[in-house]
């Protein structure tokens, strides 16, 4: 996903999965881009796609649960080295009908309180670590 200023970002959503005060975090898989490093699951947006489309899809794939989206939060760019993508953050909790998320290509779930997430800030994906900024609105 090389980008160049003329290429447009690359689209992709994320969830803040909430639930009694702790939000769901994935560890990547090791053999994919930022390897290792926790994140807030989604993918990317695909062509004719909506941002919530692409937010239940990925997630149904990614982790084989459904959620109800409470409220989009602002959509930001992020640059990498090796490209530029156009995050687009919901804050979520889990359908009443939907089983428990299960790693299907993360290496690791966990559900996290506020200490824990900031910690593990150094191993984050950067494009997510500005949600972290005003952490009392993912937590409430």
């Amino acid at each position: 996903m090389a980008t160049t200023p003329d290429t447009p970002p690359v689209a992709v959503v994320c969830a803040v999965l909430r639930r009694e005060g702790r939000i769901l975090v994935a560890r990547r898989p090791m053999n994919k881009r930022l390897a290792g490093l926790w994140e807030f699951p989604g993918g990317k947006i695909d062509p004719g796609e909506s941002p919530p489309e692409a937010l239940h899809r990925e997630l149904a794939e990614e982790l084989r649960c459904s959620v109800e989206i409470q409220r989009a939060l602002p959509p930001f760019t992020h640059a990498y080295d090796w490209g530029t993508i156009e995050l687009h953050p919901f804050l979520t909790r889990l359908a009443d009908d939907s089983p428990e998320p299960f790693a299907v290509e993360h290496i690791e779930l966990r559900w996290t309180i506020e200490p824990e997430l900031h910690a593990l800030i150094p191993d984050m994906a950067p494009a997510d670590v500005p949600l972290l900024d005003d952490s009392s609105l993912l937590f409430r």
